[in-house]
């Protein structure tokens, strides 16, 4: 049996094997790198058999695609793995039988270190490593391969790394976006320019970081419980074992948002109190949450939940919808010679998707944060949600309800590009491949 190995391909196999890093594999490094990636390719087909019958069909690789959160019919999955695995032509069905067994995908894949079947269909994971300051997406998904490696908590690890950044950098408008939610009105119009004066001259440049430290704080917790949450619920909801459809994946993410909320909530009070607070109001956030006890009891830390647990609802939904909307009509009009869309596609899709799901739950939103502010605001009443919705309509009218959106808008793109630059950072770090 002969091999021809392209010199891209020869490439990638000396710096996948290369261990002292001197641009050349001898015999153990070689040897070392084909068992590895034996084992990997053998996940691989495992995870793709689905009836462990030795034997790779084109049904089992679609529902592996569709598994994978990719949902295509049955004539664009041909034209795309026609293009990119070959898996019904002479370079791997040698037998002409229309199924791969392993020996056909070793053979094959060995020396092809960097194309699987869930490798570049993992391009279009509608991943929550785009962070624009609100975490209730639905949850990153993980195949069997990078669950068995270790792979997800790194990915995890990356995704919030990537999401204290851009959160830190992007601080300045999350605090002019609350300061005007809850401050602006008709009567008390509030600009751009005119809030970040206001804000500089009561409490100087640091000021506009305020409430930034918990906010960056529960990204880790919140992100743990969500994750573990979401593959608890995944089980339960399921029609059938190992699969999950789209609105089974919809429900599951929605419940799993609801779950980490809950647990997290009292660090969403202290945040939004802490973005508001004065010079010397407190000195940090166990003085916040010390304060809040003992002025206003237990039940302040989840003022504001019932609107925040149903926001996510609208949020989750239209960005998953959305986002397989755009991926669907991509892969339909333009999947012609590559599988992978490209940075760009994938940062506007996600962005785009995740800006319409902001767009429908921001009036929930604007209600959480005024009912989690309420305490602290002088001359505040203490409203219920309906009473405090009404108030909003009668007196600002409909777009009321969508104070502080300029600002909200302005951090997206910032927001998207310095997560996505980290998050790539910290994968090359955590040597998670690509």
């Amino acid at each position: 049996m002969g091999f021809k190995i392209g010199k891209g391909v020869a490439q990638k196999i000396v710096s996948s094997g290369d261990q002292d890093k001197d641009d050349k594999l001898d015999f153990s490094e070689f040897s070392k790198y084909l068992k590895e990636h034996e084992k990997k390719l053998q996940l691989t087909f495992k995870s793709l058999d689905k009836n462990n019958d030795g034997r790779i069909d084109f049904m089992e690789i679609k529902q592996s695609l569709a598994d994978l959160g990719v949902e295509v019919t049955k004539e664009d999955a041909k034209k795309i793995l026609k293009r990119y695995f070959c898996l019904f032509y002479s370079c791997i069905d040698v037998d002409g039988t229309m199924t791969v067994d392993w020996n056909e995908w070793r053979e094959h894949f060995l020396f092809n270190p960097a194309t699987n079947l869930q490798e570049i269909i993992r391009y279009w994971k509608h991943s929550t490593v785009l962070d624009i300051g609100d975490s209730l997406t639905i949850p990153d998904e993980f195949t069997e391969d990078e669950k068995t490696t270790g792979l997800w908590w790194k990915q995890l690890a990356a995704g919030a790394m990537a999401g204290a950044v851009s959160r830190t950098g992007t601080a300045p408008l999350d605090r002019m976006k609350v300061f005007m939610q809850v401050h602006a009105s008709k009567s008390n119009q509030i600009s751009l320019v005119g809030g970040f004066k206001q804000m500089l001259k009561e409490g100087g440049v640091t000021s506009l970081w305020r409430g930034n430290g918990v906010n960056v704080l529960k990204i880790a917790p919140e992100t743990a419980i969500k994750f573990m949450a979401y593959e608890q619920y995944k089980k339960l909801l399921s029609t059938e074992p190992g699969k999950i459809k789209t609105h089974e994946r919809f429900m599951a993410g929605s419940l799993a948002g609801a779950t980490a909320q809950t647990a997290i909530y009292p660090m969403e009070v202290m945040k939004t109190r802490l973005t508001l607070r004065k010079t010397g109001q407190y000195s940090g956030m166990f003085d916040c949450a010390k304060k809040i006890l003992k002025n206003e009891g237990v039940k302040a830390f989840y003022k504001g939940y019932v609107p925040n647990i149903l926001g996510i609802i609208p949020y989750a939904g239209i960005d998953l919808a959305v986002y397989e909307s755009l991926k669907n009509f991509w892969l339909s009009r333009y999947a012609k010679d590559t599988a992978n869309p490209g940075v760009l596609v994938l940062l506007g899709c996600g962005t785009i998707s995740s800006t319409c799901g902001q767009l429908a739950s921001y009036p929930l939103a604007l209600i959480r944060t005024r009912m989690q502010a309420q305490a602290s605001v002088e001359g505040s009443e203490q409203l219920p949600m309906s009473r405090m919705v009404k108030k909003i309509l009668e007196k600002e009218g409909f777009f009321g309800l969508y104070r502080g959106i300029l600002p909200n808008f302005m951090k997206v793109i910032p927001a998207v590009s310095i997560s996505y630059v980290v998050y790539e950072y910290m994968r090359s770090g955590l040597g998670i491949q690509k």
